[in-house]
C-alpha cells in the first residue's frame, strides 16, 4: 500500500504539460469532530500532503495519524495508541479522482462544486468512497475544500465498551487545502 501511494505521487509529479495543471502542498489542514454525549472530540492535523492534477483529475492525499492535535493530551494519547494505533499504522491515505472533472475546472471565477471517488486508507482498512468538495484555483493557488462522515467501525477501528457509549459511532471530517503549482511555474517563482 505504501508503495502503491509513492507510485501516484510521483505519476502525479512527473512534469506538467503546456497549462499549469499540478498542485500540491505538505501543510493541509484536515480537522474531525465527533459530538458525543459526555464530551465533544476534536482534532486537527496541519502536517496533511497532498498532490493533485487538474488535467486528469488525479489525487493522493496522505496524513500522519501523530499529527493530529487535540485539546487535551490524554485525548491524544488514546487517540494514537488506542484507537488508530499510530505506530502500527502511522498513516492515513486517499488516492482517488474527480468524477465530473473538465479540462479547465477552477477557471471560471469562484468555487467549482465537484464529486471526489477514491479508496481511503486508515488503520489499514481500505474502503472506497464518494464524497463531494469544492475546487477554485485563485492567485495562482488550488484550493480544497470538502466535508464528509467516516465511521471508525468502518476501518476497524475498536472503541473499548467502558467508553463506547462515549464516542459518537461517526466522525465528521474537513479537509482544507491550500495547494501551489508543481514543476516550472514553481520554479520560477523561487527564484
Amino acid at each position: 500500500m505504501k508503495y502503491m501511494l509513492i507510485f501516484a505521487l510521483s505519476l502525479l509529479l512527473l512534469p506538467p504539460g503546456r497549462a499549469q495543471s499540478k498542485y500540491s502542498t505538505r501543510a493541509g489542514l484536515i480537522t474531525f469532530f465527533s459530538s458525543a454525549p459526555l464530551e465533544d472530540i476534536e482534532a486537527r492535523n496541519t502536517q496533511v500532503a497532498a498532490v493533485l492534477d487538474l488535467s486528469t483529475g488525479q489525487m493522493a492525499f496522505t496524513v500522519p495519524m501523530k499529527a493530529f492535535q487535540f485539546r487535551r493530551s490524554l485525548m491524544q494519547e488514546h487517540f494514537n495508541e488506542n484507537y488508530v494505533e499510530s505506530d502500527k499504522y502511522p498513516q492515513a491515505t486517499f488516492t482517488g479522482r474527480v468524477l465530473n472533472f473538465q479540462p479547465g475546472l477552477g477557471q471560471p471565477a469562484g468555487p467549482q462544486a465537484v464529486q471526489v471517488e477514491g479508496d481511503l486508507t486508515i488503520h489499514g482498512v481500505k474502503r472506497r468512497i464518494t464524497t463531494t468538495g469544492t475546487l477554485e484555483v485563485k492567485n495562482n493557488q488550488l484550493l480544497v475544500q470538502s466535508k464528509f462522515v467516516v465511521a471508525p467501525a468502518d476501518y476497524n477501528i475498536r472503541i473499548p465498551a467502558l467508553v463506547r457509549e462515549n464516542i459518537a459511532k461517526s466522525v465528521a471530517v474537513t479537509v482544507a487545502l491550500t495547494c501551489g503549482p508543481v514543476g516550472p511555474l514553481q520554479a520560477v517563482k523561487s527564484k
